[in-house]
């Protein structure tokens, strides 16, 4: 007799490409300024993350892949020596834990301040973002960005290359390009933020080209097997706005499915949206959903996350249910209540309240803090 596999069990095992994944949930970047001034990621991260270990794959937080790339304070990056050490640590506490763990390259565009990198912004167009943006001194209006010159593109095609190159040799199986949530990739699709009239504006084909050949470059670097990419559709985050959805999507995908990538990452996917079917049938490879949960009751999360595969996604993307129960997978997998979300407000302040102190269920206690960080400096074959 032969046996039958339920398609939306997100607990079976899976894979990504050469990785093989004990399950179907991937924990989603989420960015939380706990790293040091300069960028490096410290031991508060490294306890965050092993405690976490046991998602099927960790999509670290965005990492800028140079100076002026930097969104807010505290953010992590992958562009000088000390944060691949920094980064290091975390991938060997996460992989003695059992995991696996890709980082997301971001570069933040016009989502950035003079008063946190010293730097005027770059973008697409000298077009600022529509409201203040926190810095260390505060919130503060928007500075209006510099326009990139082909120079400037060159330049950060070949940092993000440079390091996705890091990344691996920080102990990373791979990274994700942050092509979304207003970035300064997703800058470039759209058209209320790219006002080109040169080879990288204008039509969809050219508002694609310049994520695309980061991508490309990236892939190049790495191998492509190594590379994701993450896209919002019709996302209107840090004042993005996009007329023409399904084309420019149909373009960035024709442009890219050729490269044969780890995987796509769609945030906050809607299973009956028009423009998630069209990418579902078009894209050729894995595909990440992200599903956009206002209930994280254990019932609410399960339900997504099967609804998600039933759609079509090959792997789950949770973000707040990963922050808020470390210990998520075995929750899900046994029934047993989640652990609400601390207010919002502890998300971004630093510390262990509201990012390492969320309780495992009893008698599977979280690691503590000092037995990750005495992982460090350990080499984990």
């Amino acid at each position: 007799m032969t046996q039958t596999t339920d398609s939306t069990d997100f607990l079976a095992p899976a894979r990504l490409g050469r990785l093989a994944l004990p399950h179907h949930l991937v924990m989603a970047p989420l960015t939380r300024n706990r790293a040091a001034a300069d960028g490096t990621p410290t031991d508060l991260m490294v306890t965050h993350y092993a405690q976490r270990a046991s998602a099927g794959l960790i999509i670290a937080e965005g990492s800028t892949p140079n100076p002026v790339g930097q969104t807010y304070p505290d953010i992590t990056a992958i562009h000088t020596d000390r944060h691949q050490e920094g980064w290091r640590r975390v991938t060997d506490a996460v992989r003695a834990g059992g995991g696996r763990m890709f980082l997301q390259l971001q570069h933040g565009g016009r989502v950035s301040h003079p008063a946190t990198t010293g730097l005027t912004p770059l973008a697409p167009s000298a077009v600022p973002l529509p409201e203040t943006i926190f810095t260390r001194g505060g919130h503060r209006p928007a500075a209006v960005p510099r326009e990139m010159t082909a120079d400037d593109i060159r330049a950060t095609v070949a940092d993000f290359a440079a390091a996705a190159r890091r990344a691996v040799d920080a102990g990373f199986e791979g990274v994700e390009v942050h092509s979304a949530n207003g970035m300064l990739l997703h800058q470039f699709l759209a058209d209320n933020t790219n006002l080109r009239t040169d080879a990288y504006g204008g039509s969809v084909e050219r508002r694609v080209r310049f994520a695309a050949e980061v991508t490309e470059a990236v892939a190049d670097a790495i191998g492509a097997d190594r590379v994701g990419i993450r896209i919002s559709p019709a996302s209107t985050v840090n004042g993005v706005r996009e007329d023409d959805t399904g084309d420019l999507y149909a373009a960035l995908l024709d442009r890219l499915k050729g490269l044969d990538l780890a995987y796509l990452h769609l945030v906050r996917s809607d299973p009956e949206a028009g423009w998630y079917r069209r990418i579902r049938a078009d894209w050729p490879g894995v595909l990440i959903g992200n599903p956009d949960l206002t209930d994280l009751t254990t019932e609410a999360v399960t339900r997504a996350a099967r609804a998600m595969l039933a759609a079509g996604a090959d792997l789950v993307a949770l973000g707040r249910p990963f922050l808020a129960n470390p210990d998520l997978v075995e929750r899900l997998r046994t029934g047993a209540p989640l652990n609400p979300v601390r207010d919002r407000y502890f998300m971004y302040v630093g510390g262990a309240a509201g990012y390492n102190d969320y309780p495992a269920l009893d008698g599977q206690a979280s690691p503590s803090s000092d037995s990750i960080v005495a992982l460090e400096g350990a080499r984990v074959a």
